[in-house]
């Protein structure tokens, strides 16, 4: 049997983005679609799943619209909604081309009050809904769209129907009235989620309290009486809808219109992808472009830059094209606190000069030498994983207050020599680690009055944040004082307060492979390409062994070899070393379970592994997998930090 063609709202959701979009969304077995890909772990990772089943507990006697099919679940809706009063769960609404599931509508009389709920975080004190200059905030927008479209189909279905619209979301302003409410929403085999609620406990309460109703009829009317803003000019509500739906039922693709949106398009293939790239088609459609054309990049790859938009509105498409007016006025010579922004986009643009040229790359010894003339040995490399859950752990705690489950530690001494001297992970289901974690942090850190070294302001940030729950918490530990002393030193501001080698990285060194950009995961690969000091030093199996560096993950007699040389010379990267460590020696030979590890090896989704950690039913051998690739990939984290350093010690000679 064919399935039906409708726009659903996850479709208008596409379509709002890039209307071209929905000719690519539901062909995953022909185009790369990285967002698809990644949304169980996604709504996972940021709560959505125990969000929706505590939105359903605010409900009590509400019925939850089960029909597989579209026509079963409009059948099971039609019959409900002949009530006169009731609450339904993914009620089905369809309207000629057009099929919604509903969150939770409940229906009094004529009278309709349709719910989205969001696992976006929301502040009834501070409610942010607005933008500062008027209209919505950009980032309530897509939500209210969302919201926006289901009223518009509801509207369409019952035309005599009193409707009004509300988002339902976690409240930061809220504290959490009782402990575990993270463990009382379960995640089964199929996805499902498990409500596990203590025998006596006030469940509507609970969600009163967690979750702010948020009428957003106001702003609903504004996105329906105004044009919408999209890709190629804006378009009526009504008129865009409509066309959108006819295009996706006979499938066809509406000409693209390519801007600087299409930065952040999902659908995107990497050369020799055996899945098309939807983007390149795209682009090739509406410039005339061959694949060679690609070669050198597009504005779109220029770091930081704010006029994409605009050089593309003008036709200027590749950087190539670009000119030193289309980047501003900088001065060439003013260079005392480093590469400025511009500075490095003209370098992505130009390349690099040669009074810069160290050999392919920009390195500013005279920079970096003052810096690390600053630095006490030993140096301390750390790197900190952390999650924000939607569903607080403890008592006093608010949604989304920020947990710190795990680091990595590795010191460099004066010789030169390395060691990963510690780590620590907390991720028993339940188990609030914060105080767990900084206490850690103190010991490993106490011994002695190094430099410590992070890369970019994340560890400055949960490391203040831990501070603030130390403040407020009424249960906080006998050693609270001595955890927030610690920390004040290593804050922004302390006397011992953290090196940011990413922005050291931003100042002083500039690779193209890095396309501007300063991700470790960028920077690591880029250097192992010019420093003959790692090349040489990491080719070699002195990783986890006896006589080389000690390692707490990689211990082995024989050693471990980071990185390996081709006979052209080039390096390989030790992050996709990792991912295939990770499928080859953690998976459990399930495609599941090894798209799982491979995407904690590649890392971004350490907070989804803690997720599944704290939500998932799993089994002791799961979570022995899952917390051996947190670990490894943490160490690398911090071993990344070392090598740079280290690359960047040998440039001060060669």
């Amino acid at each position: 049997m064919t399935t039906p063609r409708y726009l659903t709202k996850s479709r208008f959701k596409l379509a709002v983005d890039c209307p071209t979009k929905l000719f690519y969304g539901d062909k995953r077995k022909e185009y790369r679609d990285t967002m698809a890909e990644n949304a169980f772990l996604a709504m996972l990772a940021e709560g959505g799943h125990q969000v929706g089943a505590l939105a359903k507990l605010r409900y009590p006697g509400g019925i939850e619209v089960e029909g597989l099919s579209h026509a079963e679940a409009e059948a099971q809706t039609q019959k409900y909604l002949r009530c006169e009063n009731v609450v339904l769960f993914e009620p089905a609404i369809r309207v000629g081309d057009f099929f919604i599931r509903i969150d939770v509508l409940v229906k009094s009389g004529n009278q309709f009050e349709l719910i989205e709920v969001k696992a976006k975080s929301y502040n009834s004190l501070s409610p942010n809904i607005e933008g500062k200059r008027g209209g919505i905030n950009s980032k309530m927008l897509p939500y209210i769209q969302d919201a926006a479209f289901q009223t518009w189909v509801l509207r369409q279905a019952y035309p005599a129907a009193q409707i009004t619209t509300s988002l339902m979301m976690p409240d930061k302003a809220q504290l959490a009235p009782v402990d575990g409410i993270n463990q009382m929403f379960k995640i089964n085999e199929n996805s499902d989620v498990e409500v596990r609620i203590p025998h006596g406990m006030d469940t509507k309460a609970l969600a009163d309290t967690l979750l702010a109703k948020v009428c957003v009829d106001r702003y609903v009317e504004q996105i329906l009486n105004q044009p919408l803003d999209l890709p190629g000019g804006p378009a009526i509500f009504g008129d865009a809808v409509a066309s959108w739906a006819e295009a996706y039922l006979n499938d066809q693709r509406i000409v693209p219109v390519i801007g600087a949106q299409c930065g952040g398009c999902q659908f995107k293939a990497a050369p020799g992808d055996a899945l098309k790239s939807g983007f390149h088609e795209c682009w090739k459609m509406a410039n005339g472009w061959g694949d060679q054309d690609f070669d050198g990049g597009t504005v779109l790859d220029l770091w930081n830059f704010h006029g994409k938009q605009k050089l593309i509105d003008q036709g200027v498409l590749k950087i190539s094209q670009v000119t030193r007016d289309d980047i501003g006025e900088f001065d060439d010579e003013s260079n005392v606190d480093g590469l400025n922004r511009k500075q490095r986009q003209w370098l992505q643009v130009s390349g690099i000069p040669d009074t810069y040229n160290c050999g392919g790359f920009y390195f500013d010894r005279a920079l970096a030498a003052v810096e690390m003339s600053r630095w006490r040995f030993p140096l301390h490399f750390i790197d900190f994983e952390t999650s924000t859950v939607a569903l607080p752990f403890y008592k006093g705690m608010r949604p989304y207050e920020p947990l710190a489950f795990q680091f990595s530690h590795h010191i460099m001494e004066a010789d030169g020599s390395v060691r990963h001297d510690g780590q620590f992970l907390c991720v028993e289901p339940g188990v609030f680690p914060n105080y767990r974690f900084a206490q850690a942090l103190k010991d490993a850190l106490d011994k002695d009055n190094g430099s410590v070294f992070m890369w970019s302001h994340h560890e400055n940030t949960i490391l203040a944040k831990i501070i603030e729950q130390l403040a407020e918490d009424t249960s906080r530990p006998d050693n609270a004082e001595a955890l927030t002393s610690f920390i004040k030193h290593l804050i922004k501001g302390g006397d011992r307060a953290m090196v940011d080698l990413c922005t050291m990285a931003e100042k002083t060194f500039f690779h193209p492979d890095t396309k501007g950009g300063n991700s470790i995961k960028v920077v690591l690969p880029a250097i192992l390409k010019v420093s003959d000091v790692l090349r040489e030093k990491y080719s070699q199996p002195i990783y986890g062994s006896p006589d080389g560096i000690s390692s707490c993950n990689f211990s082995s007699p024989d050693g471990f070899a980071w990185i390996e040389i081709a006979k052209d010379g080039a390096s390989s990267d030790p992050y996709a070393k990792l991912k295939q460590l990770a499928i080859d020696m953690i998976s459990s030979g399930s495609r599941e379970d090894e798209g799982h590890d491979s995407i904690i090896a590649e890392g971004g989704a350490a907070a989804t592994a803690y997720a599944r950690l704290q939500f998932e039913e799993l089994d002791d051998r799961s979570r022995e997998r899952i917390c051996s690739a947190l670990l490894r990939y943490c160490e690398l984290d911090t071993l990344a930090m070392v090598m740079v350093v280290q690359a960047w010690q040998g440039m001060q000679t060669s």
